[in-house]
């Protein structure tokens, strides 16, 4: 992340939301910043909602290992393994997993929280949509890439 980066991100944040973004895992901001790009390079304008969702929409995934979204991803392709491995109240690689399985309402509610406009709080929360509208189908297809 640069000053660039950061100055970039900031633009779409207020203080709030900013402290959201600090929050966030130094791979997630980065990661934020990139699904952000793709999303202005298709997006005509200025969408100050869809720009911070972009952002912040693994705002919810809190502190989690590499390995962790590894094990999370192959569990996936497992019938049922995630949620039977995940736990809010379980060992440190549980809880990883349970956040990782909920971060889009984790991270809604954290934006909530914060103050953000209610369509910020519904593309994160709705980010793995299998119905999406335009906007959001955008911001899918920016996370996808």
């Amino acid at each position: 992340m640069t000053e660039a980066d950061r100055a970039e991100a900031y633009r779409w944040l207020d203080a709030r939301l900013r402290a959201v973004f600090e929050s966030m895992t130094l791979r997630d901001q980065q990661h934020g910043i990139i699904v952000y790009r793709r999303v202005r390079a298709e997006v005509p304008g200025e969408d100050a909602p869809l720009f911070a969702a972009a952002l912040l929409h693994d705002c919810g995934k809190g502190e989690v290992m590499l390995w962790h979204r590894v094990a999370f991803v192959l569990l996936g392709l497992v019938a049922g393994m995630q949620a039977r491995v995940a736990s809010e109240h379980g060992t440190a690689w549980r809880r990883a997993m349970w956040r990782l399985e909920h971060h889009p309402r984790l991270g809604a509610e954290m934006a909530a929280a914060a103050g953000a406009e209610a369509d910020v709080v519904r593309m994160i929360r709705e980010q793995e949509s299998a119905a999406p509208d335009a906007r959001l189908a955008l911001l899918q297809a920016a996370d996808e890439a």
